[in-house]
């Protein structure tokens, strides 16, 4: 991937050597000695129940010295930048034919965990989007692990990673998010990982039409780059991981969808470089 002298995005929130504190954990000790207190007197300690209990909070805390990255983390920065940039670019461009103004997402990048407003994050997770904040979080590690364990290997597979969370956020700006967690909610568990595999689908479909806008209009792709991001699609499928990690495969739980599925949505968004072949969720055949 050709990322030399090309734009950095400057919507990254580097959180890396930051830790996440606990600063309230249910009722206290002095808390649950105030309510004893009341109980012996005679008083019923209910009404003071919430003045006693203090929910629980996390707060990022920040190191004592910059974080200090390696050469390697320097260069995976570099490349997240630089794709986050051109996502920037290929939305800004495409999603106002769809009457919708593209706002770019903030990209957090962590070391092991930290909070954000969908819950916690951990790098076991893997990189995730939170509509609640329109952030995307990564910790660069995955990257490694999905070269290492996952065999999936080069700056595109990196992309592709990065461009598949912005395809969420895509999905939050068009509305389809909010369309898919309502129904998720009325349907079945089984129906609910259908929908979700649905959305990742096309999610992984949105990569593959900024990789065909990248591509077209800034020549950003190197020979070899569409096989890496290829590689990283099949990596990652539901049933490739639940064959590694439990040795059987059950498609009612799947959540991302199958390895040929996935390759099949990013090259259909990359050949046709548009939106309206992303439609997962009307399609005869997934």
């Amino acid at each position: 991937m050709d990322i030399e002298g090309r734009r950095q995005s400057t919507n990254i929130e580097d959180r890396r050597g930051s830790r996440a504190v606990r600063t309230g954990a249910g009722l206290s000790l002095g808390g649950v000695l105030f309510l004893v207190v009341l109980s012996l007197l005679g008083i019923n300690p209910l009404p003071f129940l919430g003045m006693a209990t203090k929910a629980p909070e996390v707060q990022m805390q920040q190191p004592d010295q910059p974080y200090q990255e390696s050469a390697r983390e320097g260069h995976l920065r570099e490349v997240t930048a630089v794709v986050l940039a051109d996502t920037e670019t290929a939305w800004s461009e495409i999603l106002p034919r769809y009457n919708v103004q593209y706002v770019p997402p903030k990209l957090v990048l962590f070391t092991d965990s930290t909070v954000s407003s969908c819950g916690g994050a951990q790098a076991a997770m893997g990189p995730f989007y939170c509509p609640a904040d329109q952030k995307v979080y990564i910790d660069m590690s995955f990257y490694d692990q999905l070269a290492t364990q996952f065999g999936a290997k080069g700056d595109f597979a990196q992309a592709y990673v990065i461009a598949h969370e912005v395809g969420h956020h895509v999905q939050y700006l068009m509305g389809t998010a909010e369309k898919v967690s309502a129904m998720q909610q009325r349907a079945s568990e089984v129906q609910a990982n259908k929908l979700s595999v649905q959305m990742e689908l096309q999610a992984d479909c949105f990569a593959g039409v900024w990789a065909n806008n990248a591509d077209q209009s800034r020549q950003l792709l190197s020979a070899g780059d569409a096989e890496e991001a290829l590689n990283a699609a099949s990596a990652i499928g539901d049933d490739r991981l639940q064959h590694a990690t439990q040795g059987r495969i059950t498609p009612d739980s799947f959540t991302h969808g199958s390895s040929q599925q996935r390759v099949t949505w990013f090259k259909r968004g990359m050949q046709t470089g548009s939106p309206d072949a992303c439609d997962t969720f009307n399609a005869r055949s997934l």
